[in-house]
């Protein structure tokens, strides 16, 4: 199975107080984050991170890594640099890459962390998966609200887990309705 999820932002403290997370510390964030990403995945999923897998964490992302399930993925994200840097931390990817295409089903799906006006085929039915803009509501989100085929996969608008496309599809659908 194929899930998806972006702006995790494992060990960010002031990513809390930005997303509005329900959680006390980073330390109640991570653990809560990395046992809903494990009792989603099952070895065999690919998940694709879309951008901003962690930024100021006092752990080696290397430490994150190894306690998530999965075949992991990275979109690569603007708070990705130091990410990129650690070769132990990447060895636990299976790709790496600033945009990818990925089949999903009956869908043709491309994947990249920022927000985009078109993209490959999209007028053709394919769709964006992006991130970066987290779960705010601003002039970027209410552009993306207006594209039939775009789904943010924010980790504050997806639960914190990653999701199917069918989930992503409904939990989109719920956020602008809030």
């Amino acid at each position: 199975m194929n899930l998806y999820i972006s702006d995790l932002h494992f060990g960010h403290s002031n990513v809390i107080r930005f997303d509005h997370r329900p959680f006390m510390d980073r330390d109640e964030m991570d653990a809560c984050m990395i046992k809903l990403w494990n009792s989603r995945v099952a070895p065999d999923d690919n998940v694709y991170i879309v951008g901003d897998f962690s930024y100021k964490c006092d752990k080696d992302e290397a430490w994150y890594l190894q306690r998530l399930r999965g075949h992991k993925h990275l979109i690569i994200g603007n708070h990705d640099g130091n990410l990129l840097q650690n070769g132990r931390a990447m060895s636990y990817f299976e790709t790496v890459d600033k945009m990818m295409h990925v089949t999903d089903g009956e869908n043709q799906i491309v994947l990249c962390h920022y927000p985009m006006a078109e993209w490959y085929k999209s007028h053709h039915g394919t769709w964006l998966i992006y991130g970066h803009i987290h779960n705010r509501k601003e002039v970027t989100y209410r552009f993306m609200k207006t594209l039939d085929h775009a789904l943010n996969a924010a980790a504050a608008i997806n639960n914190y887990t990653p999701a199917s496309f069918n989930e992503l599809v409904r939990n989109n659908r719920v956020f602008q309705e809030e």
